[in-house]
């Protein structure tokens, strides 16, 4: 079965993180991955999103151009080390449990912020 775009982009930016923090990967190259990365990640894009067609054809070829610059200046097989890596990272299950813990304590920490500005201007 494909992935989706958006699934391959998450893969490509996770394995380009691990080549970066990898001693292996050239100096030039860690310079490039943490642009790619910090691009593909930030929710700060060239040309806002919003807008129809172009929005959306940025991340469609500035991410993969930068992952082509990027697989240039690395060795192919660690690369491609990475790349499995990254992929079995995606394929690990999903913790509907720790999902629920996260969502919890924000809702926790939200309600005693509540209580607080309540008591105090009350």
């Amino acid at each position: 079965m494909g992935q989706s775009f958006a699934h391959r982009i998450r893969i490509e930016a996770h394995a380009i993180w691990l080549a970066v923090r990898d001693p292996r990967t050239p100096a030039v190259a860690k310079v490039v991955g943490m642009l790619v990365v910090g691009y593909a990640l930030s929710p700060i894009d060239l040309v806002p999103d919003f807008i129809p067609v172009l929005g959306l054809i940025d991340d469609a070829l500035l991410i993969p151009a930068g992952v082509w610059l990027f697989a240039k200046l690395v060795p192919a097989e660690l690369l491609a080390e990475h790349r499995a890596t990254a992929q079995a990272a995606s394929q690990r299950p999903v913790s509907r449990w720790g999902i629920l813990v996260i969502l919890a304590t924000w809702a926790a920490i939200a309600l005693i912020a509540y209580e607080f500005v309540m008591l105090r201007y009350d």
